[in-house]
């Protein structure tokens, strides 16, 4: 005699109370396919997929803008030898970075709704989907970002090093550790905020001790001082400032520039006429930049608060005037330059070339991209309902709601303003905006996290 066994599937596990995020989770991937398909093998932009292609063949950390978290990455798909497995990966991660977004809010008892609607603009908006296909550090950013978040509450030692990896991978996101920590703190968590703090800042005291290896300076990066140097540039006056001897040199030339980041490049530029190179002279432009803010602070919140409101135009701004800040999907093959460090990237992936596209998938993406952007009025509502999640509900949405407008003004603060540098800000800030909606009565899965 057979007996019948039937298993049953917790309530929450069961497919059928996700039916929308499953539905929209696979129109999501089946985009990812069109733009593989639409242009392959991926985006490759000089010089900074190269620079990070190049350092994940030869390891070590750079005394540039490129830390050590993206190369590393690159180099556990390495052995593909393809950028096109690069951009396969790291669409699989933007589904991913959806799927946590969207199982977070579950778990605080959102409706399904709410909680697929706040990873729709990451999923949907065609800006995540070239970005996903760039070899570029951003979607893994965003992905650490989330993936932090999403464990805080659970496991402190994860989230600490995921954070970490972020602050490895752009180190705009260091002081984020410094930020959950008050958040912990505030709390009163002492044990979650201590096995946090070790975790998130062991990774990077020992990259900071290789770089010194490297670089004779305990530092994780070696452009620190020139950006905002370069940020500096937009207001400078040192008939204001009085720098002493040393410094003085790095005050405005004759080189105008329509954004600050283009100082850093532009030969004209006090920087960029000193011997050694930009890089060689970091510290001395950090002192600059520092005696510069202090001597004109509110000249230097005009310049970050007027390039805030960039992200807010329903039209995209050209910033620099220079770059396509959207609608980038278009006809055509884009070459490569013949760079000497483009010839070595030959030597380690078998399909290195320029982009082209490929019909019918490149006319349907050109025609996609207008409708599937997240204009700037559109992010002003999702901030506002975050902070109004923040105001309503602290304990679960002030710490996403405080990521997300770091991430917005942090980039500004330090460089510059960039369309790129908007996008790791929209999923978090989606996050704590979902969280306004969550009943009142509602309860989470798992106790309410410890921030």
């Amino acid at each position: 005699m057979l007996t019948e066994v039937r298993f049953a599937l917790p309530e929450n596990a069961r497919p059928s109370r996700h039916r929308l995020f499953i539905a929209v989770l696979v129109a999501a991937a089946t985009l990812r396919v069109i733009t593989m398909l639409g242009y392959p093998p991926a985006q490759l932009y000089w010089y900074d997929s190269f620079t990070y292609l190049d350092t994940a063949h030869n390891l070590r950390p750079s005394a540039t803008f490129h830390p050590v978290g993206y190369p590393l990455f690159l180099r556990l798909l390495a052995p593909f030898h393809s950028v096109t497995v690069v951009a396969a990966v790291q669409h699989v991660l933007g589904l991913a970075t959806g799927l946590i977004i969207y199982l977070s809010l579950r778990r605080h008892r959102l409706p399904a709704w709410a909680a697929t609607l706040a990873a729709v603009p990451l999923l949907f908006d065609a800006s995540f989907l070239r970005l996903e296909h760039a070899v570029l550090s951003d979607t893994l950013f965003i992905f650490l970002i989330v993936a932090a978040l999403a464990l805080m509450d659970r496991t402190p030692l994860a989230a600490g090093l995921l954070l970490a990896l972020a602050g490895l991978t752009r180190t705009v996101a260091v002081p984020l550790i410094l930020l959950v920590l008050i958040f912990f703190l505030v709390r009163r968590h002492w044990r979650p905020a201590l096995t946090f703090a070790l975790a998130a800042t062991l990774p990077l005291l020992l990259y900071a001790t290789w770089y010194q290896t490297h670089h004779g300076r305990f530092a994780l990066s070696g452009a620190d001082g020139v950006a905002l140097w370069a940020r500096a540039m937009t207001f400078a006056d040192c008939r204001v400032i009085d720098p002493p001897p040393d410094e003085a040199r790095l005050c405005p030339t004759e080189a105008v520039q329509d954004a600050a980041s283009e100082y850093v490049w532009d030969p004209a530029a006090a920087i960029n006429r000193l011997p050694g190179g930009r890089f060689t002279h970091n510290t001395l432009a950090r002192n600059f930049a520092i005696r510069a803010i202090k001597a004109q602070p509110f000249d230097y919140l005009r310049e970050v608060l007027k390039d805030t409101a960039i992200t807010f135009a329903w039209t995209p701004i050209l910033h620099p005037a220079r770059v396509t800040p959207a609608f980038g999907f278009a006809r055509g093959t884009q070459t490569l330059p013949n760079q000497p460090l483009i010839g070595q990237t030959f030597r380690n992936y078998s399909d290195i070339r320029g982009i082209q596209s490929v019909e019918p998938y490149a006319s349907f993406l050109i025609a996609y991209q207008y409708p599937a952007y997240l204009r700037g009025p559109m992010i002003a509502v999702i901030l506002l309902a975050g902070a109004y999640a923040a105001l309503r509900r602290p304990r679960l949405a002030a710490l996403p709601f405080a990521t997300a407008m770091y991430l917005l003004l942090a980039p500004i603060a330090v460089l510059d303003f960039d369309h790129r540098y908007v996008l790791p800000m929209i999923p978090v800030a989606c996050w704590a905006a979902a969280l306004a909606f969550r009943p009142k009565d509602a309860q989470p899965e798992s106790p309410e996290p410890p921030v």
